[in-house]
């Protein structure tokens, strides 16, 4: 009998570009939290597109409030006591880390610990530990919506236009 081969999206990226594979322990946190800021944009632009077909703008508004390092940060409060020593020694790094760009709009306490809950997507990603990484998105993203933090949507039913007014 022929076993099935599965393959992931990353195991595509990685054969058709010929990528070496990794040691997630051997990036710094900053190099950790740009590609977990990559993997956390992708989950969240998923889980709106998802939600339905509607104007970019409205999408993008949408995405940008969960993106952000407030909603990062609060997240991440929640998210603390969940994670395991490993997980915990990622995410203090990455919080650690000293930027070169400074904090837009957004106060520092809420950078470093967006800064360090991106690393520690980053780390979980290159790990392939996605289901254990989605569990902790999932973990935040309740709280956000516990603390009444989702933002408000619109989302247009049908071609009528008629329009339906609740949470993401």
């Amino acid at each position: 009998m022929e076993e099935s081969i599965t393959k992931d999206f990353r195991d595509y990226i990685e054969t058709v570009l010929e990528l070496k594979e990794v040691d997630a322990n051997q990036y710094s946190p900053l190099v950790l939290a740009y590609i977990g800021d990559c993997v956390y944009d992708l989950i969240i632009k998923s889980m709106v597109i998802h939600k339905g077909n509607k104007q970019v703008n409205k999408l993008h508004e949408e995405t940008s409030h969960l993106v952000q390092a407030s909603a990062q940060s609060l997240m991440m409060r929640t998210m603390q006591q969940h994670l395991d020593g490993q997980e915990h020694a990622v995410y203090r790094r990455g919080r650690n880390a000293k930027s070169v760009s400074p904090a837009k709009n957004q106060s520092i306490t809420d950078y470093r610990r967006a800064t360090g809950f991106e690393a520690l997507i980053g780390y979980l990603y290159l790990e392939r530990r996605y289901e254990r990484l989605m569990e902790l998105v999932k973990i935040g993203l309740d709280s956000l919506e516990d603390a009444g933090k989702m933002p408000q949507r619109t989302t247009y039913i049908g071609d009528e236009g008629e329009k339906n007014v609740g949470k993401i």
